[in-house]
């Protein structure tokens, strides 16, 4: 969830305003790659599915499937999991070899890779001329076109969710610390709590998949940097988020455990839950997790750190949604499905499960969205003027290649000490600049 601004005028990078959203308080897939143009087929039989979360979100897509096949009897829909971190791989190899679903969950973050691939539909019109009408938060919408990089939207959005930093209150009280809500007091609290001989630990890191994303928060968060761009360059290697990345590396085996360079989320969230760790950053996805494996009372959730001139600065976060896939046989009943899991309900449903913000107008009115304490402060902090939110450039179609593939490994260097911050930053910003370059130059063919 984000109010989220633009980075730099040309890039038309605009983004959902949460302010919108609480002011409101039978052939299965294509046979090739891109498929051509596919075919509306009859509306009925079977279409696949492929939900970009399998594993953790498999048990309310069952559920809001279920519910779809029993007012759509004609339609069975074949539900295909696919871990978050193998996503866009499963797609690329998809679209190269064959194989591509009728309906395929895409996040923002690689949903120009699959529109520049010319895999996706443009739904557009067809949201025009269905129930969805209306009914879909309006710079959420944005986000998803600007994202696409083209004058169409190539996603129906369904959630969007926040950078959260979630903290044990039991050990906060017993080592009697401040909440961390600045990063002075985020700092004096992961070393306070760090007893590494009795395995406690104040924080723990993300140093496996996904963590590019969580270290940029780290760093513009504590430079106060606002924008991703100044002029034709990036400011990801400005000396002030070397020097931030420099001190949130330093935690790592300081008051982290030393395993934490292989984290992805599924594994930072699980040693978190489990463990005796006393803080965590992830965003509102977790928050069901932590409810059922700590209980509400042993912990609180709450935005990014403030600065120390009293404001937040935190990354965006790329809002999810559900494409339509260009090869489809049956376009007419993946999109019955596609418009019934984006509607009210379903839309609720899924992000009460998530713990993230719902898409649907109607959705983000439910009582469930001020019920939950992280969802409420971030929707409190974003809306109040004390949050500037850094946009990502998603609309590069090699944003995902080069935040994950290209400089993961990267990150884990810096972790082991073998790569200096400063080196990895100006590596990052290099590849950022010349992929900047290339699509301006795309975007004026």
């Amino acid at each position: 969830m984000s109010n989220w601004q633009s980075s730099r005028g040309r890039s038309a990078v605009t983004a959902m305003s949460l302010t919108a959203v609480l002011a409101l308080t039978a052939t299965a897939c294509g046979d090739d790659g891109t498929g051509g143009s596919g075919t509306e087929g009859s509306g009925k039989g079977e279409i696949t599915f492929w939900d970009n979360n399998g594993g953790v979100r498999t048990a309310v897509w069952q559920e809001i499937i279920k519910d779809f096949q029993a007012k759509n009897p004609d339609i069975k829909v074949k539900y295909v999991p696919v871990p978050s971190e193998d996503v866009q791989s499963k797609y690329d190899t998809a679209i190269a070899g064959g194989g591509l679903p009728d309906v395929g969950g895409v996040g923002a973050a690689y949903l120009a890779n699959i529109v520049a691939q010319e895999a996706l539909e443009p739904v557009g019109e067809r949201v025009k001329s269905s129930s969805l009408n209306g009914k879909l938060v309006p710079l959420m919408v944005d986000s998803v076109k600007t994202a696409g990089g083209r004058d169409d939207i190539y996603s129906v959005p369904t959630s969007a969710s926040n950078g959260t930093l979630y903290y044990r209150t039991d050990l906060f009280k017993a080592a009697n610390l401040q909440a961390p809500t600045t990063w002075k007091l985020f700092y004096e609290a992961a070393q306070k709590l760090t007893d590494a001989k009795n395995n406690k630990f104040g924080y723990t890191i993300r140093g496996g998949a996904g963590s590019i994303a969580q270290a940029l928060d780290a760093a513009y968060g504590q430079s106060g940097i606002t924008e991703f761009w100044s002029g034709d360059k990036t400011t990801v290697n400005d000396p002030k988020n070397v020097a931030a990345l420099e001190k949130y590396v330093g935690l790592f085996k300081t008051t982290t455990p030393a395993a934490d360079v292989n984290n992805d989320f599924k594994k930072m969230v699980s040693q978190w839950d489990t463990g005796t760790i006393g803080m965590l950053s992830h965003n509102l996805g977790s928050y069901t997790d932590h409810v059922k494996a700590l209980g509400e009372e042993k912990f609180k959730g709450i935005p990014g750190p403030l600065g120390d001139n009293g404001t937040r600065v935190q990354v965006s976060n790329p809002v999810d949604g559900l494409g339509l896939f260009k090869g489809s046989k049956n376009k007419a009943a993946a999109w019955k499905f596609i418009e019934f899991a984006a509607s009210h309900e379903s839309n609720s449903k899924w992000n009460e499960s998530a713990g993230a913000m719902p898409a649907n107008i109607e959705a983000a009115k439910d009582p469930w969205v001020n019920a939950s304490e992280p969802t409420r402060l971030g929707a409190r902090t974003l809306t109040d003027g004390t949050t500037k939110l850094v946009q990502l450039p998603y609309y590069l179609p090699d944003w995902n290649k080069i935040s994950k593939a290209e400089n993961e490994p990267n990150f884990q260097k810096v972790l082991l000490g073998s790569m200096s911050s400063k080196e990895f930053l100006d590596i990052l910003a290099k590849q950022l600049n010349e992929a900047q370059v290339e699509w301006e130059e795309q975007a004026k063919k």
